[in-house]
């Protein structure tokens, strides 16, 4: 075994990858990932004190939620990002330590996280080698860790993106390394892991309610928009990820030369913000989930700008016109840093663009979304009215993202199979299995309800504790709501445990439950909150409908 990592749906036969990552991962740089991850939970325990102390630094929260991010899956491929990522981490670490010492502050240098060292790059790939998952021999205890561990890298995810507009929350830096330097500490049990993973999920609405805040504050509320799916016949530049100030940078800067922009994948409810209707430009949104993008961008004939995941990695045949931003890399592929300013110069994508021929036509037609809370709510009266008379029997979360496995065709079979006076609520990637399936509606009221971005579960989240307050309800599981999400990377995470925390039980993940729950782990998922899987269409629809 070269290396261990099961933090995605898809580790290798449901129970880890070890050779290669299913996601196109190498072993070397899955172990860079754990050696950096290792660092940044010496970091978050030195800067705990720093904070104590009043000489945290802003560079140090930042650090930690872009190596956080790094590290999610699909997001980074590039082993010398990882070496050179690594060595920043250790040149932090000794900063904290001194600037702890200059303020007259002990620390406790047992601890390995906070004072491995290296002379080499090699020496650097030897201890990445050994401090990995598997170095938690106790399985249940590992279980916990990784819970939580991936559920920070989830809310660090949603941090970064509030960061780039401006908004932050010194209350959320503090949890995450709080949280970080607790699965250091041997001292702790199952049972303290098992509260520290309901306070992360209050600290991941917290976050998530942060990033809408963000959004909505810069790009408006989103409104009910119809999307167009065709193309024009002008050269394009596709974007896919889900950072929204790169989207409005390359908006301006494609603004009058003749270069078309869409959108690919999760950046698709871009087009519900009213900021992002005033560019003509903007024509609509190409292809699908993110795992089809192997064909997709060979089609579309421009290039495409990577924001954030999910990359895949690329084939020859179009690497060349793939380009990164942000946290995302991949080895031979262009990269667009950041200025000083903040700002982004995209006019190497734009001339690239130009000289390319426009996108093939895969479909052709519109798609619906834009129901967040807010413009949910405005509809509440019709949808309460629409429950009361019985036109709506059920709504169905069908959040979180979409994935390679042939299984997960599941979701199209339900989505098709569930009675026509019940509703979707939907959030994320996973959408792509059924937004393009004529559901129709109920007086009015689209059975497919899209809300967003994964991180725009919050929306649905916020939704249903409206519904309950209506309806007078003491108890969110009294709804008329199912919960049956899919689920792939470490966002999908966060979202659960928040879920969890609001108090949401008998939620149904799949296709399949974390390869990183242990047996007892998940037997405690399963008393407590009734968490369950999936098992096939017609079966589950009757466990959903009390049949």
């Amino acid at each position: 075994m070269s290396m261990f990592c099961y933090q995605c749906q898809e580790a290798s036969q449901g129970i880890g990858c070890t050779v290669r990552g299913v996601c196109g991962k190498t072993d070397d740089v899955a172990n860079l990932q754990d050696l950096l991850i290792f660092t940044l939970k010496g970091i978050s325990f030195l800067n705990l004190k720093a904070r104590e102390a009043g000489v945290n630094k802003e560079k140090t929260d930042r650090f930690l939620f872009e190596g956080l991010f790094s590290t999610i899956t699909n997001v980074n491929f590039d082993r010398n990002f990882f070496i050179n990522k690594i060595k920043e981490a250790v040149a932090l670490r000794e900063e904290i330590k001194e600037d702890l010492k200059k303020a007259g502050i002990e620390v406790d240098e047992s601890c390995e996280a906070i004072n491995w060292v290296y002379d080499t790059d090699e020496d650097i790939e030897a201890i990445a080698a050994e401090v990995g998952v598997l170095s938690t021999k106790d399985e249940d205890i590992r279980s916990l860790r990784e819970l939580i561990t991936y559920g920070v890298k989830g809310m660090a995810a949603y941090a970064y993106h509030a960061y780039q507009l401006g908004y932050k929350d010194d209350n959320i830096f503090r949890f995450m390394e709080k949280a970080l330097a607790k699965v250091l500490d041997d001292s702790l049990t199952a049972d303290d892991y098992v509260a520290l993973a309901l306070e992360a999920g209050k600290y991941g609405v917290d976050t998530m309610a942060l990033l809408d805040k963000a959004n909505t504050s810069t790009y408006g509320h989103p409104e009910i928009t119809k999307v167009n799916i065709g193309v024009r016949n002008n050269p394009g530049i596709l974007i896919s990820g889900h950072d929204l100030k790169d989207l409005e940078q390359l908006l301006e800067q494609t603004a009058g030369t003749g270069v078309d922009v869409y959108t690919h994948g999760e950046m698709l409810p871009a087009h519900y913000y009213p900021a992002f209707k005033k560019y003509p430009h903007f024509v609509g949104n190409y292809g699908n989930a993110w795992w089809q993008q192997d064909k997709e961008f060979e089609l579309f004939n421009g290039p495409i700008l990577m924001t954030t995941n999910c990359l895949v990695p690329p084939k020859d045949s179009y690497k060349d016109r793939v380009y990164t931003t942000g946290v995302v890399g991949f080895e031979g592929v262009k990269y667009i840093p950041e200025g000083p300013d903040g700002k982004k110069d995209f006019s190497e994508i734009i001339e690239h663009a130009k000289g390319c021929k426009p996108p093939v036509e895969i479909e052709r037609g519109e798609i619906i979304g834009g129901f967040a809370h807010n413009q949910v709510l405005e509809l509440a009266d019709k949808i309460v009215e629409a429950v009361k008379t019985g036109a709506i029997k059920r709504f169905f979360v069908m959040a979180g993202c979409d994935g390679r496995m042939k299984s997960r065709t599941y979701y199209t079979e339900f989505a098709k199979a569930l009675p026509k006076d019940t509703v979707i609520l939907t959030a994320g990637c996973a959408k792509y299995r059924y937004n393009k399936l004529n559901l129709g509606d109920i007086n009015g009221i689209p059975r497919v309800l899209d809300a967003g971005q994964c991180n725009d579960s919050y929306s649905l989240a916020v939704i249903a504790m409206k519904l309950k307050e209506v309806f007078g309800l003491n108890d969110i599981n009294k709804l008329p709501i199912s919960y049956n999400i899919a689920w792939y990377e470490q966002k999908a995470v966060i979202v659960l445990l928040a879920l969890l925390y609001l108090g949401v039980k008998n939620i149904h993940l799949g296709p399949t439950l974390p390869a990183f729950l242990s047996p007892n782990v998940t037997k405690v998922l399963v008393d407590k909150f009734g968490i369950g899987g999936i098992t096939n269409v017609e079966d589950d629809m009757k466990m959903f409908m009390g049949e």
